[in-house]
């Protein structure tokens, strides 16, 4: 019995040498990183932008797909329980055929069964200037018919890494019959 235990000791030794045992190992925690490897400069900016979303439901290239309709069984004025993906184009004007600086690629979904309230997760992808190929994140409740709307940036990508700011959403239009719709965004984002 001794003979065994001590082959097994003898094994298992080196197993736990091997093992990390420091509590930075433990949580997963590899130290600080510096800001320059990131692509992050020491002075973080703040910028405002303005642009103009314009959701299409009609016609036969459509903007916003409906993937789930509501359900008639909820409250219908509400739209409760439909979800649908877009992706629309940006505008630097509030025209269709202004100049395009950029897609809003996402989804959102009627979430309330008292107002019409949508849930948007949406990435801002850019495709112009210095902010080419950069995106902006935002995800937040959107209580569609009050005047101004605010969300917040969870994040985003290239220029925008680690990015944290709001969005104020206005409705500038809304065609009754279509449902198409423009919608100003103005973003105000700290990077």
């Amino acid at each position: 019995m001794s003979t065994q235990f001590s082959m097994l000791l003898f094994l298992l030794i080196p197993y736990y040498a091997l093992t990390p045992t420091t509590a930075e190992e433990k949580t997963g925690y590899l130290g600080s990183i510096d800001r320059k490897l990131l692509g992050l400069e020491s002075k973080e900016k703040i910028s405002h932008f303005r642009f103009y979303w314009h959701e299409i439901f009609s016609g036969n290239n459509p903007t916003s797909v409906p993937v789930i309709p509501p359900l008639p069984k909820y409250n219908s004025t509400t739209s409760f329980g439909m979800l649908d993906v877009f992706d629309t184009l940006l505008t630097l004007g509030p025209e269709l055929n202004s100049t395009v600086a950029g897609r809003a690629e996402g989804i959102y979904a009627a979430t309330s069964q008292t107002e019409l309230d949508l849930v948007v997760i949406m990435n801002i992808v850019l495709t112009e200037g210095k902010y080419n190929g950069s995106t902006i994140t935002f995800v937040g409740r959107n209580p569609i018919l009050q005047k101004v709307r605010e969300m917040p940036i969870i994040g985003g990508t290239g220029l925008f890494r680690f990015a944290r700011g709001y969005i104020e959403s206005r409705t500038l239009s809304t065609d009754p019959q279509t449902r198409d719709n423009t919608i100003e965004f103005n973003i105000y984002v700290y990077y």
